[in-house]
């Protein structure tokens, strides 16, 4: 197959695209920068320059393709809503392109998006309406264009997807405690994020891309819920700084924007994505992986 790839120069994107091509898939990636342009040729991708702003372009690359796999998200969070709703209009412009052709696109959304508390199955649905988390949007997008036929469905991935390189929530919770002196928790720090590494998340967006269902929700999780004291604790100790639980507006003060993130409780498992797509994550788990030098370095 030909796959069109977008975010494929990111910490997410770069993995699929390796795992394409090693699997013997053509894939076209999409690059902003010279720079990432060179880092996909040298991986032995095509280039298609551009970025997810230009929406016809992404039409014109997407009708190319075989299939899509759409990893590109902007994280600014000081204008997160907005970016959802950005997403949300690039995944309608990819489906467009692909109507009526059965071709497949894959849109990447995240179990944050679910109700909180309970373990969320891939048939555990996202809030709609006013209640409804703004990165929601993407999967809705996906759901409309399944709905009318088209070949569309969903990875959703953890509050951490590790391994070398993640710039992702856990290096700027190792960030924030070698700021601060503190490496904390809220409260009891018993709240649950489950976690996958970035091969293991690779090879799922290959697997759906290849042989998943229409309208399907899959979840790339390797571990159900890991505490985030557990976390804290990792990092505290190697840090050498205490780890301490916090209050409520202690936390606020501590986290700041991200003190949301810090209390998400949201384990989730991944049996039905496993057993329909034959998928068995096999990379280290979250806090191995925390506890290498990568995560300390610098």
């Amino acid at each position: 197959m030909h796959i069109f790839v977008t975010g494929a120069t990111g910490f997410v994107g770069s993995a699929v695209v390796r795992e394409l091509l090693d699997a013997g898939h053509r894939v076209t990636g999409l690059a902003r920068s010279e720079a990432g342009a060179e880092a996909l040729a040298r991986e032995g991708a095509a280039v298609h320059r551009g970025d997810v702003n230009d929406l016809p372009g992404l039409r014109v690359a997407a009708a190319r393709a075989d299939g899509v796999i759409h990893t590109a998200f902007n994280h600014d969070f000081s204008t997160f809503r907005a970016n959802c709703e950005a997403d949300r209009q690039v995944i309608e412009a990819l489906g467009e392109a692909l109507a009526g052709s059965g071709r497949p696109l894959v849109v990447t959304s995240g179990i944050g998006v679910l109700s909180q508390g309970g373990v969320a199955t891939e048939e555990t649905r996202a809030a709609s309406g006013p209640a409804a988390h703004p990165r929601a949007a993407s999967e809705q997008a996906a759901e409309r264009i399944a709905a009318r036929g088209g070949h569309a469905s969903v990875v959703r991935l953890p509050p951490s997807v590790h391994g070398a390189g993640d710039h992702g929530f856990v290096p700027h919770l190792v960030r924030l405690a070698r700021a601060s002196g503190v490496s904390a928790h809220i409260g009891e720090g018993l709240n649950r994020w489950p976690a996958v590494h970035r091969l293991d998340a690779a090879r799922l967006y290959r697997r759906a891309v290849e042989s998943g269902e229409a309208g399907a929700r899959y979840h790339a999780v390797a571990e159900e819920g890991i505490a985030f004291r557990d976390i804290a604790q990792v990092i505290g100790r190697r840090l050498g700084v205490p780890v301490r639980g916090l209050g409520p507006q202690e936390a606020e003060a501590h986290f700041g924007w991200f003190a949301p993130f810090a209390a998400m409780d949201v384990p989730s498992v991944s049996r039905w994505t496993q057993d329909a797509l034959g998928w068995r994550p096999t990379g280290p788990g979250l806090l191995a992986d925390l506890d290498g030098p990568a995560y300390f370095e610098g």
